[in-house]
């Protein structure tokens, strides 16, 4: 997972109004962060040039003043994203959201435990001096969707943008409120509307009733509600479709305790633990343990605030148990196999990914003529529709071009080769994150469940393995 924060670079007068801006720049820079400028790349600048480049874009326009670029970060939330791959997903970026218009700096850090991207650039548009316009809107409908389409290309997790009350584009200093809304609170809010809607009459009884409940309202052009113990209200039409204001108020006429209840069917997976009846060892503790606390998923949202730390333990006990009954397992033994086995397969996953990204450093070469052909595709596009100032690079566009058919190749070809690879190594990183995820279960069952069996239940495990032990081997 990804977000994505714009930050603004203001003047610093009249004296030297720049100097915030090559002060960012020299800092994102930092041969010390960037493992010697390996994952420093530029746009329509050289990036040990950019501040003069920007400079001169400036003075040419006219536009020396005010507001001098703007400073994007990107953080990668997984700690096992590679650099290599943090710094496409932000090259990829740079060319999605500023295109071929503005001079940028970017790169990666990777001196802490999460990479980071940087990204910095020019406030004014060096092709028709324009300055860059950054709109309220734009974070939940451009940018941070532009971060999740690029995250799910290579197997990393994604942030709902439609989140209400979380400013991220600001601050992220509710994070841990932010995580437990997405995770845990979604589904006791949208249980308590369900509840409302079937009971009301009308959508003022509707409201007076969520009031009851403890949600503070406001209606404006969204509805939204502040459940108690959050301290920012949710528009509630992010929680789904069905839950616009128009989709309320049409719920509210139509729906019935039968058609909701089929309307629900589809969704409601099947209870994994309750087919099994014989149970032994670790499943029958992590099945008392759920049983036990299983109960908390009955209760309203507006009293879930005050137990929030039980209904996590609760998911968290509900995901160990159907890892164990998924991979059958009855005792420490069998669980030390499975975690072996899901070592041996992140190994294999390391090995598979490392394997293309040396079959992929084959094309390097090709890769670098194609790049260079999209910087100059602006050039070329107005040459081709009449503007003779583009000359020089149509012919350095030709003279590329020609070189790429040499090697047999065209320019759609090393892009499709591109695009397999990075499909590629975005399916080996998302069957690698499952398997980690798996492996940090497997760990976390381990870590406690020694003290959890019940003594009875250690005897005859201890017992069947000395058994085990004493059977002559085939």
């Amino acid at each position: 997972m990804a977000i994505t924060k714009i930050m603004t670079i203001k003047s610093c007068g009249d004296g030297f109004p720049g100097r915030h801006l090559k002060q960012a720049i020299d800092y994102i820079i930092n041969p010390e962060k960037t493992q010697g400028l390996r994952y420093v790349g530029g746009v329509n600048c050289l990036p040990k040039d950019a501040f003069v480049q920007m400079k001169a874009t400036k003075h040419k326009f006219g536009k020396t003043d005010k507001r001098q670029g703007y400073h994007i970060v990107i953080s990668f939330e997984e700690e096992n994203v590679e650099p290599s791959v943090a710094f496409d997903i932000t090259t990829r970026f740079v060319e999605e959201f500023l295109g071929r218009e503005y001079e940028a700096v970017y790169s990666v850090h990777d001196d802490t435990l999460h990479r980071h991207g940087h990204i910095i650039f020019n406030s004014v548009n060096y092709v028709n001096g324009k300055k860059f316009r950054y709109e309220k809107g734009d974070w939940e409908k451009v940018i941070q969707p532009i971060t999740n389409r690029l995250c799910e290309e290579y197997g990393l997790s994604t942030i709902d943008v439609t989140l209400a009350g979380v400013n991220v584009t600001r601050k992220m200093s509710n994070w841990r409120e932010y995580q437990e809304y997405n995770l845990t609170w979604k589904d006791y809010i949208k249980r308590d509307l369900d509840a409302c809607v079937l009971q009301a009459d009308s959508f003022e009884e509707f409201l007076d009733m969520m009031l009851e409940k403890g949600y503070e309202i406001k209606q404006n052009k969204y509805l939204a509600i502040q459940p108690q113990g959050m301290k920012r209200f949710c528009r509630c039409k992010s929680l789904g479709e069905q839950y616009t204001e128009e989709s309320l108020r049409s719920r509210i006429k139509n729906e019935s305790i039968q058609t909701y209840a089929r309307s629900q069917k589809p969704d409601m997976p099947k209870d994994e633990f309750l087919r099994r009846t014989k149970l032994t060892g670790i499943q029958k503790v992590y099945y008392a343990r759920v049983c036990r606390i299983r109960h908390l998923e009955k209760l309203p949202y507006s009293k879930a605030w005050q137990y929030r730390d039980e209904i996590r333990k609760l998911n968290q006990s509900h995901e160990e148990y159907l890892f164990l009954v998924k991979h059958d397992v009855h005792s420490l033994v069998e669980l030390e196999a499975v975690k072996e086995n899901l070592q041996c397969k992140q190994s294999e996953c390391r090995k598979e990914r490392n394997q293309l990204y040396r079959e992929q450093r084959k094309w390097k070469s090709l890769y670098e003529l194609t790049d260079k052909m999209k910087e100059l595709s602006y050039g070329e596009s107005s040459y081709q529709a009449g503007d003779d100032y583009f000359e020089k690079e149509h012919l350095a566009y030709e003279k590329l071009l020609q070189q790429l058919q040499e090697q047999g190749y065209s320019f759609e070809e090393v892009e499709a080769i591109r695009n397999q690879y990075k499909n590629k190594i975005s399916g080996v990183y998302e069957k690698q994150n499952a398997v980690k995820e798996n492996l940090s279960i497997a760990t976390r069952i381990m870590n406690g469940v020694t003290e959890s069996i019940p003594k009875c239940d250690k005897e005859q495990e201890v017992n069947k393995n000395m058994e085990r032990a004493k059977q002559p081997q085939r």
